[in-house]
């Protein structure tokens, strides 16, 4: 994979395997299985990363940058970050993004399409495993501070 404005790969590894709301649950190995296989790609500011309906058959890591959650009508839900993915609900239920993502400034991110997902998932079951657990995880701790942060619960 070509590096991401200077960084070497070790580096965007860090990166991955350190923020907070990672795939927590995948090795050095599996990140790196991961990485090898993605694409380099930058959004500019404003720019979608993902589109409400639409089917992308793309996951983003993202690298650097932030972008924003949108539901409908623009209803901003969420913000991610380094470290973080996007379209995992839409590749776990083989269907479309459940919300938009609009880069908030120049993000940049590794992806990695469906398809080579599935291809490593075979060849190696026990990444497919820590892939969904991390997945399941995250998925449950957003929802869990999303029921948190709602009015009537606090």
């Amino acid at each position: 994979m070509p590096m991401l404005n200077g960084l070497d790969r070790e580096q965007l590894l860090s990166i991955l395997q350190s923020s907070e709301h990672r795939l927590e649950y995948l090795t050095q190995n599996d990140w790196a299985l991961l990485i090898d296989r993605a694409k380099k790609v930058t959004f500019e500011k404003e720019e979608m990363l993902l589109k409400k309906g639409k089917q992308t058959k793309v996951l983003y890591l993202l690298v650097r940058g932030r972008a924003k959650i949108e539901a409908e009508f623009g209803v901003r839900i969420a913000q991610i970050g380094p470290g973080q993915i996007c379209g995992e609900m839409a590749f776990l239920e083989n269907g479309v993004a459940s919300a938009t993502a609009i880069a908030e400034q120049e993000v940049e991110a590794c992806a990695i399409d469906w398809l080579t997902l599935s291809d490593l998932f075979e060849l190696y079951p026990h990444l497919a495993s820590r892939f969904y657990r991390s997945l399941a995880v995250g998925l449950s701790r957003r929802l869990r501070r999303q029921i948190m942060s709602e009015p009537n619960n606090k």
